[in-house]
Order: structure tokens, then C-alpha cells, then sequence
């Protein structure tokens, strides 16, 4: 079979889950299947300017606890406008300048710049296919105040939660600070359009609290307070229907100590956590959160992909959030509770890319 489909992987970018996004690309680089797709690294720095990589996964691999980035090595690469041949331009060092004829994007970028609906809306001004959630699922799923309200809107029990923005705080911290205290303790602190668990922190006393709101504005502008939700943390994977119901895969629950909470460096380097793929659930209980997911993932127009989070509480499941652009290195919840339902990380990413080019958007 040759290869006749080519998949330009789009990761880095200028979020802080930069270094995250290069793992990703590095697994779904390795697992792609080369007899039927050609894969074109395009690596976004840190600063924003799009350069051509090697096509060499274990470049992004993560070693350790030492996590790669995008280098700037001098080449630029410009995407077309729509009114253009699908392909993209790279200028080089010397001078030349090179095309790349492009059937589809696969953007594996985490957080703002990325997963928010930005390089959705210039892929569709492009006129390029890509895999993935269009730019209003992108966008409303990323600002975790717009989502709760429209999944509790679509009559599902959603965990509480408190908005503050920076300038209320800044106004009136004691005030503010009087405000999220009726929640009681612990509490989580979290930026309202960041993922990865950047800049969250877990508050037990008011004394914690201002260098917790303090750490999350550093990541937004907006932040969310949710008060510790009693229950197992469970999620669910979702991924598009060939016939436009969404599938949902069994259900992965994360174990963490009894103090700590799912962070970056459990998440990523290690840490107490345990992934258990399927989770230890009743076929009753295994059961609702997969409806709970697909429901979730139709309120906000998915498409492609999400992962639906959960907290099993003794009143039944209450959704945390919905994460449309979800760790993908073969060590993350979603691939592994595909993998558990018994599609293999390459037969995912191959999905995924014929979803992707299928979509019509």
C-alpha cells in the first residue's frame, strides 16, 4: 500500500502546556501508520513562529522528567489561504523555499493558542481539514465557567463552582476572598482557560488562598474556585460516531494519595496516581457515565474527540469538565480507555485522521 494521505502533526505552541504537546506529537508520530499516511512535523515555538521539524518521534519522547521543546531552526512555514492549493510554503535558512502538499492537520495543542478554537478558526480560514473539535466546541469547552453552565443548561449536574476575574480580585481580595470561603475547605483553584492542571493549586486554610489566586492569574485572566467534591474521579473517553452518535469508551478512574491531587507532575513525571482503565464500576454506574459522556459531548457540538471528567459522588456522577483536545502520549487516560475497549493507540490516531478528513464542518 503506498502511502496517499498526508498528515501535517502540528504541536508546541505558546501555551505553558508546550512541552506536553511535543510528547504528544512524538506518540501519535510513532504509532501513525507509514504505509498510509506521510507525516509532516510542524512545530510551533514557544515565541509562535511555525517551523518544520524532523520526522523523528523520539526527538519529543519524554526522557525522564526532562520534557522537549520546539527548537527554532531557522525555517518558516506559512499556511495558504483558502482561495490557494492546499499545501503549505517553508522558507529555509539558505534562502529556498520549498511546498508541502497538505490532505490534513492533526493539531495536537493543549491550552490557549490551540485547543481554545484559535488554530481551529485559521485552519478553516485555510480551507484545510483537520482532526479534532471545530472552533465553537474548541472555544467553550477551554473556558471551564462557559461549559459548566452550558452542560448544567443541558440538565447535567455539574461540580459548584465560583468565577473571579483579575480585576475583581485585585479590587477585593478580603472581599472576594469572604465570597469563596462559604464553599468551605479544601478548596481548588484553577485557571478558567488552562488545562494540564497549570498554575491549580489545592487550598486547605485562608491563608493559602491569595498565593493560589495569585499563581492561577499568572495562567488567566479568569479563574475558577471549586470547593473538594467528595468521590471518585472517573472519566470517560468520547470519540465522533461514523453515524453521528457519539462513542464512548469504558471508563478509566484516577487513584491519587488521600492528601494530593491529579497535578502536573502526576499527570506527567510520576507520582502516588494510579490509572485504572476499565475502572472498578457496576455495570449500573458503567453505564450512566457513558451516557453522561456522549450527553456532554453533544452539548457542546463536539466533534472528533473529548474526555468527559467525572466525580462518582453517593448521589450518583457529576461532571468536572470536558477536555476536547485531552492528554494523547500512549500513557494518557484517553488512549488507554480506548486501548481498554479494545482500540489500540495506532487504530485511534488512524480514526481520528479519517474523521477528521470526513468531517464536514
Amino acid at each position: 500500500m503506498t502511502s496517499t494521505t498526508t498528515v501535517v502533526v502540528l504541536f508546541g505552541g505558546r501555551s505553558s502546556e508546550h512541552e506536553i504537546s511535543c510528547v504528544t506529537a512524538g506518540g501519535i508520530m510513532d504509532a501513525v501508520d507509514r504505509t498510509a499516511y506521510d507525516v509532516v512535523p510542524v512545530g510551533i515555538t514557544k515565541d509562535g513562529d511555525f517551523t518544520l521539524q524532523p520526522d523523528d518521534p523520539s526527538a519529543w519522547a519524554l526522557d525522564g522528567q526532562h520534557l522537549p521543546v520546539v527548537p527554532d531552526n531557522g525555517t518558516r512555514v506559512r499556511f495558504p489561504s483558502a482561495a490557494e492549493p492546499p499545501e503549505l510554503t517553508v522558507e529555509h535558512p539558505d534562502g529556498s523555499v520549498t511546498t508541502v502538499a497538505v490532505d490534513i492537520v492533526f493539531p495536537i495543542l493543549h491550552g490557549p493558542f490551540g485547543e481554545d478554537g484559535t488554530i481551529q478558526g485559521m485552519l478553516e480560514i485555510a480551507g484545510l481539514p483537520y482532526v479534532g473539535d471545530g472552533v465553537l466546541a474548541s472555544a467553550l469547552a477551554m473556558d471551564k465557567h462557559v461549559a459548566k453552565a452550558v452542560l448544567e443548561h443541558a440538565g447535567l449536574r455539574v461540580a459548584p463552582w465560583s468565577t473571579v476575574l483579575r480585576r475583581e480580585w485585585d479590587a477585593d481580595r478580603l472581599g472576594i476572598a469572604e465570597s469563596i470561603a462559604i464553599h468551605g475547605w479544601p478548596l481548588f483553584v484553577k485557571p478558567a482557560r488552562a488545562g494540564s492542571s497549570m498554575g491549580v493549586s489545592r487550598v486547605d486554610e485562608p491563608s493559602e488562598l491569595g498565593a493560589a489566586m495569585d499563581l492561577a492569574f499568572e495562567h488567566d485572566s479568569k479563574v475558577i474556585v471549586e470547593p473538594r467534591v467528595l468521590g471518585r474521579e472517573v472519566e470517560v473517553a468520547v470519540l465522533e460516531g461514523r453515524d453521528g452518535v457519539p462513542r464512548t469508551s469504558l471508563p478509566g478512574e484516577i487513584v491519587v494519595a488521600e492528601d494530593g491531587f491529579y497535578d502536573f507532575a502526576a499527570k506527567y513525571l510520576g507520582g502516588d496516581e494510579q490509572l485504572l482503565c476499565p475502572a472498578p464500576l457496576t455495570e449500573d454506574e458503567t453505564d450512566a457515565i457513558r451516557s453522561f459522556g456522549a450527553r456532554a459531548f453533544e452539548a457542546i457540538g463536539g466533534s472528533g474527540l473529548a474526555r468527559v471528567d467525572c466525580f462518582l459522588t453517593d448521589d450518583g456522577f457529576v461532571v468536572n469538565e470536558v477536555n476536547t483536545m485531552p492528554g494523547f502520549t500512549p500513557f494518557s487516560m484517553y488512549p488507554r480507555c480506548w486501548a481498554a475497549t479494545g482500540m489500540s493507540y495506532p487504530e485511534l490516531v488512524a480514526e481520528l485522521i479519517e474523521l477528521g478528513r470526513a468531517a464536514i464542518r
